[in-house]
């Protein structure tokens, strides 16, 4: 893997992380949050088609191994490009 490059948990392309949304399980707390902190990270092509199946098939749950909180989500629907 080239440096700096990462892996979209739906539809697994590689491409530079700045293309990708960051999900993170933070290592202190446990909880779910998005952008920034430390710990284990998952990253999610800003596409519907990548969402949707990262939620249908619990890949952001399963990559971040604890269950990803429904507001999550709804941050992220909110995130797509095109939408008001």
């Amino acid at each position: 893997m080239e440096l700096n490059h990462r892996r979209c948990v739906s539809c697994r392309t590689l491409r530079p992380k700045q293309f990708f949304w960051r999900v993170i399980r933070d290592h202190s707390s446990g909880k779910v949050r998005l952008d920034q902190g430390m710990g284990r990270s998952a990253y999610l092509c800003p596409q519907t088609n990548c969402l949707q199946a990262a939620r249908k098939k619990n890949r952001l749950g399963r990559a971040l191994k604890t269950p990803v909180p429904e507001d999550i989500y709804q941050t992220l629907w909110q995130r797509l490009p095109g939408l008001p």
